[in-house]
């Protein structure tokens, strides 16, 4: 269990720094994913433990779409293998696996892995494992924009917020950052509004269950007023 007094509901992760792990150990990058898909089944397994109830984490972007054909290929093996072995572990575990992105922009048979992996697991009420893959946050939202002019009427913050890939989750309250970047690179642009930000140096392979805790312990000291007194 997470030693700190508060424990955010709702917990996103942009797990960066695979490749460079994978750099420095003179490995290829695709050691470096692997690393961070074995960190990611971990870690998720303890924010469940500590009593998080809603973890996203950022699996691939739709900028990481871009990157060398070699390199994609690896990250589709993975993706294979982990729907495959894991849907009916988190079902075990009682907790529902979702994914948000656009998977029209995936090999056919990977999207297929992933929709029978959320069918599997769907109804589990320990918590909510989101994989943002093919995701990017302003093309969610030009999504949730073209399906309200579809809809034909103007529509209300909260509606609107119901359009979005995500709108079955609570916004985050703290957004981690791994890989030493301070940006949030197009990862839950609406949702993120008044999340917590922690940034680290460490690489997302390394980046441990007491860092994790570490990054709660930080959040459970801080006053959010969400622009009140």
């Amino acid at each position: 269990m997470a030693k700190c007094n508060v424990v955010p509901g709702h917990v996103a992760v942009i797990m960066d720094g695979n490749g460079r792990w994978a750099k420095k150990r003179l490995l290829p990058r695709s050691a470096g994913h692997r690393a961070g898909m074995e960190r990611m089944v971990g870690l998720s397994g303890h924010a469940f433990d500590c009593g998080v109830k809603y973890l996203t984490m950022y699996a691939l972007s739709t900028e990481n779409l871009s990157r060398p054909e070699e390199e994609l290929k690896g990250l589709f093996r993975l993706f294979r293998e982990y729907f495959s072995a894991h849907a009916e572990t988190l079902k075990e575990k009682d907790v529902t696996l979702n994914v948000i992105g656009d998977l029209s922009l995936l090999p056919a048979d990977v999207a297929e892995i992933i929709r029978k992996g959320m069918a599997r697991t769907a109804g589990g009420t320990r918590g909510v494992l989101t994989l943002a893959i093919a995701y990017g946050g302003r093309q969610e939202i030009v999504a949730a924009c073209n399906e309200a002019v579809r809809r034909g009427k103007e529509v209300t913050q909260e509606e609107f917020e119901k359009l979005l890939w995500t709108g079955e989750l609570p916004p985050p309250d703290l957004l981690i950052r791994t890989g030493k970047e301070v940006r949030i690179s197009n990862f839950l642009l609406w949702q993120a509004a008044y999340a917590e930000l922690y940034f680290t140096d460490t690489l997302f392979p390394d980046f441990s269950d007491g860092e994790f805790d570490e990054a709660l312990q930080s959040f459970a000291a801080r006053d959010r007023r969400f622009g009140k007194v």
